[in-house]
């Protein structure tokens, strides 16, 4: 049996860390669906299209990965492609309350698809799309933080701003 996992996220922008994340999860799952979630609650600087392209373009070379968007409960959406597993990135304690609290509801919801918490590369570990904006926004160097590709984008929507 195949096996497939969903690693969900806004990926507003996707990050080094996004991508580490990605190629080690590749090592224990057979094919990784990488979903840009369309209403995350958050104001996103990409849309979902550009997003999408951005992941695309920057995992282009993985085999074994898909990308692809959801509006609805992850667990049903994970059920539709048949994915036993969740991914999820944990950087630093303070994400662990609200992913834990996430994926007991998600097994309350669902029952045969777990969560996997993976932690990124330690050089990764205070990365954020959030802090990539931030530092960009003020002209800051992103070298080893984000593809080149997501460099240049984020550079050029910044100025249209």
């Amino acid at each position: 049996m195949k096996k497939i996992a969903v690693y969900p996220g806004s990926f507003d922008p996707v990050t080094n860390g996004h991508i580490d994340l990605i190629k080690r999860t590749l090592g224990i799952v057979d094919e990784l669906i990488v979903a840009v979630v369309k209403d995350s609650g958050k104001k996103p600087l990409f849309s979902v299209e550009e997003r999408m392209a951005m992941l695309k373009e920057v995992t282009k070379d993985l085999e074994n990965v898909r990308i692809d968007s959801f509006d609805e409960l992850l667990v049903d959406y994970a059920r539709k492609l048949g994915a036993k597993t969740i991914i999820r990135g944990l950087r630093a304690i303070s994400d662990f309350e609200y992913e834990f609290q996430m994926a007991l509801m998600n097994r309350k919801l669902s029952k045969e698809i777990e969560t996997v918490f993976m932690m990124p590369s330690a050089k990764y570990s205070y990365l954020s799309s959030s802090m990539i904006k931030e530092v960009v926004s003020f002209g800051g160097s992103l070298c080893d933080l984000v593809p080149k590709v997501v460099e240049e984008r984020l550079k050029e929507k910044l100025a249209k701003k």
